[in-house]
Order: structure tokens, then sequence, then C-alpha cells
């Protein structure tokens, strides 16, 4: 749905060349995904700071705001399409993979955690196996394997310099990721029910924030970190920011998707993703291992390679839709290549 009421601003933005658009988006995108992950990890190495499962309360808070804002008041969605029954398992997989990727912070430092959230590639190539007997190609395998070797290199290096590492921490990340991988195909089944995107992601992202607060209630989280941003200012600082960024981020990366392609945003991604490893050990100094680095370039260059390979994949097959059906437009062709995952707003945080 294209947004009538953009305004003066996304006026302005199209007649910018698609090149100074492209650097404005990329730079959003690299800025204000730095600040996110940089504030994480500030706030992790607060003292006394334990409450790793409210970073992901915090973004949670973040995108019901803002998708409620941009629905409501941006595209004028006053209507919901999808019955309320078809949110439970969407909530379930947001609020597992939310909540446990960020309690993993307690047990791993946070270069693991990115690269290893990064790695969707794996349970879903597994699950496709095993339940679809599905059978990839040689290069799928070999990305997948060079994400396995980065893996374990990058778990090495982790049990090895980090003296708070615990195993427990991957476990809890490779949970999180199954969760996502879940999610995409509970969020297509919504969408083939006629919901907008808008639709999907406040609705889940709202029914999570219910189950969050009252878990974390319960847990003694919720009021802990009240407690200790109540007497940190700092912390309190970090809070506010951390919440509202990550949706400002996304947005530039859905806009970049949109406007240039699979291709351009899983590159950027990549980029991204590579900027916020090398933020991390810069700007919070922690023990150094070479295998961090050839860990780092097997899972991003597997994961790179993998990605650009399937957009190839998805092309030669709208070509060919094309050549037999001759009815698809270029248009329809690039929308369809953009899969559902993407237009998950909040899962690209890492």
């Amino acid at each position: 749905m294209e947004d009538k009421n953009t305004g003066q601003l996304g006026s302005n933005f199209e007649k910018f060349s698609p090149p100074l658009q492209f650097a404005l988006l990329g730079s959003g995108v690299f800025f204000f995904f730095g600040i996110h992950n940089i504030l994480q990890e500030a706030m992790m190495k607060i003292p006394g700071f334990n409450y790793g499962v409210m970073l992901g309360y915090m973004e949670v808070i973040g995108v019901t705001i803002c998708s409620y804002f941009e629905r409501s008041c941006i595209m004028k969605e006053n209507s919901r399409v999808a019955p309320l029954s078809a949110y439970p398992m969407l909530t379930f997989c947001l609020l597992s993979s939310s909540a446990l990727s960020n309690m993993s912070l307690d047990y791993i430092n946070f270069p693991t955690k990115v690269v290893f959230r990064s790695c969707k590639l794996l349970p879903t190539m597994v699950v496709a196996s095993v339940l679809n007997k599905k059978f990839f190609s040689s290069v799928e395998y070999s990305c997948a394997l060079a994400v396995c070797v980065g893996l374990i290199l990058f778990a090495a290096a982790d049990w090895k310099l980090t003296p708070t590492f615990h195993p427990f921490g991957l476990v809890l990340v490779f949970l999180s990721i199954c969760a996502d991988a879940v999610l995409p195909n509970g969020q297509e089944r919504v969408f083939k029910l006629g919901a907008s995107r808008l639709e999907v992601t406040f609705y889940t992202n709202f029914f999570t924030l219910i189950c969050m607060t009252l878990t974390t209630y319960l847990s003694g989280d919720l009021v802990g970190i009240l407690v200790h941003a109540a007497r940190d200012h700092q912390l309190a600082l970090y809070m506010s920011v951390y919440t509202f960024i990550a949706y400002i981020a996304i947005s530039c990366h859905m806009t970049v998707v949109k406007k240039f392609g699979g291709v351009a945003a899983v590159v950027l991604a990549t980029a991204r993703k590579g900027m916020t490893l090398i933020l991390s050990f810069i700007l919070f100094p922690k023990a150094f291992s070479w295998y961090y680095i050839f860990g780092a370039i097997l899972v991003l260059g597997g994961l790179l390679i993998a990605s650009l390979f399937k957009i190839h994949i998805k092309k030669d097959h709208v070509r060919k839709l094309q050549d037999h059906e001759g009815r698809i437009d270029p248009e329809e062709g690039d929308m369809l290549m953009e899969n559902i995952s993407d237009d998950n707003r909040q899962k690209e945080i890492s």
C-alpha cells in the first residue's frame, strides 16, 4: 500500500538521484543500527545490570508504539482484518525470539550473539530437509558448512577468552533462531487472510508486550530495571533512546529493500553486521583471538553468498514465469523476491 500522506519530506527525498537516495538510506542503516547495538552492549556493561530480557522488552515497546502510530496516523488503517485467533502462535514465536536472544547476553558476549543470531539459514535448511524432504544445491550446502565452521570458531574463542561464557547462552540463541525461523511462515498465513504488514506487526508486538509485561513483572526484572534506571540517569537515557531507535533503523532497511531490491539490502545488512562486530571490539575492548576474525569471515561470507544465490534463483523463477505466462511485470517480480522474512520489521535486529 502506498502512503498518500507522506508529505513534503517524502516528495523532497524522491527528487534526489538514486545513488544519493541509496547513500542516505545506507548511512541511516549504519548509523541507527550502530547506535542501537552500541547502546545494547553499553547497558550490559553497566554494573548491576542483569536484565538481558528487558532489552527485548524495550524493543517490543518501541515497535508497538511506532507501528501503531504509522498504521493509524500515516497509513490510516483503522480496522483489523485477520482474526485475533491468528496471533497466538506469532506472539509465542516473537516472545521466545526476543526474550531468549537478549537473555543470552547474560552468558555470552555481544559479538558471539550477533554472529549466532545471523544464522537462521541452518535451522531453516534442517527443517526443510527433515520435514519437507527438500534437497539443496551444492552452493547452499557449502555455505551452510562455512557457517557451521565459523560458528564453531567463534564459540571456541568465546569459551577460551570470556570469563563469563557459558554454553547455556548458545542454547538460548539457538532456540531464539528456531523461533525466528518459524515466525515468517506464521506471518505468511496471516498475510494470506488479507492483513497488512503494519497490522501484523502491531498486533503481534502488542500481544507480545502484554505477555512480557506479565512475565517480567512476576520475575522481578521489570521492577528491578525501573528501580535501577531511577538511580542511574545514564541508564534511563540509554533506555529511552534504545526503545525507539530500532524501529527507525528497520524502517531505513525496509526502504532500501523496497527501492533497491534484495541484493542491495543483503549486501548492506552483511556490511552492517560486520560494522557491529568491529565497533564492539573497538568501543568495548575484550580479549582478542584470530578465531573471531576467521569465524566472522566464514559466517558472514557464507550467509552473504547463500542470500545472493537465493535471490538469483528467485529471479530465474520470475523470468521463467514471465516467459511462460507473459503477465508478470517487473515490479511484481521484485515484490515476489521480497519474501515474508523481509516484512518482519523487528527481526532484522541482531
